[in-house]
C-alpha cells in the first residue's frame, strides 16, 4: 500500500495527514498533546479514533519515541549510534527482527528492512511540497508500526524551528 505523508502547515504542534494511493485520508497525527517534559502524538485514524499513541521516552541517552497501542508499548524509535558505513534508526519491536530504517534518513529517502528484507520504503524525490513524501509498505507488514516510525524519525531528524537535526 502507497501512503503521502504531508506535514499541516499553521497549526500547533506537529501534525500530520496521511492519504492513501487514492487520496483518502487514512490517518491523521495530532501533535497537540505536547507537554514542558516531552513530546506526545496521537495517531489516529481518518473518524478520529486513536488507533497508537506516540510519546518521547525520558532519561534515555540518546533521542527516542515510544509507540504504544491499547496501553501497550508496541515499538521503541531510536536513532542508531555513530557508525562510518550506516547511518539509521531501529524499531525495536517485541521479539526477533527489529525493523531498520536506513539511507539517507535526513532526505527522507530510506528504506524499513525487517530481518534482511526490504518491508516498506520512504521518499521524498518526487515532491516538491515542504515536509511531504511517500511511504510504500509491502503487502502483510503492520501499516500504523510502520508509519508511526516514520513520523518518529521525521520528529528526530527535523527540528520544528525549521533546521535539520544531526545528532
Amino acid at each position: 500500500m502507497k501512503y503521502l505523508i504531508r506535514e499541516k502547515l499553521m497549526c500547533l504542534g506537529d501534525d500530520f495527514v496521511i492519504r492513501d494511493e487514492s487520496g483518502r485520508v487514512r490517518y491523521q497525527v495530532d501533535g497537540r498533546a505536547f507537554t514542558l517534559l516531552r513530546e506526545k502524538l496521537s495517531f489516529q485514524d481518518a473518524s478520529g479514533n486513536e488507533v497508537a499513541f506516540i510519546r518521547e521516552k525520558l532519561l534515555a541517552l540518546r533521542k527516542s519515541y515510544e509507540i504504544h497501542r491499547d496501553g501497550d508499548r508496541v515499538a521503541v524509535v531510536k536513532k542508531d549510534l555513530f557508525n562510518l558505513f550506516r547511518v539509521g534508526f531501529t524499531v525495536d519491536v517485541p521479539g526477533p527482527d527489529d525493523y531498520e530504517a536506513t539511507g539517507s534518513i535526513l532526505d527522507h529517502e530510506y528504506t524499513f528492512r525487517r530481518g534482511g528484507r526490504k518491508v516498506a520504503e520512504v521518499s521524498k524525490k518526487w515532491f516538491t511540497l515542504r515536509d511531504t513524501y511517500a511511504v510504500e509498505i509491502e503487502d502483510g507488514e503492520d501499516d500504523v508500526l510502520i508509519l508511526a516510525a516514520a513520523v518518529v524519525i521525521d520528529q528526530i531528524c527535523h527540528d520544528r524551528d525549521g533546521a535539520d537535526s544531526e545528532d
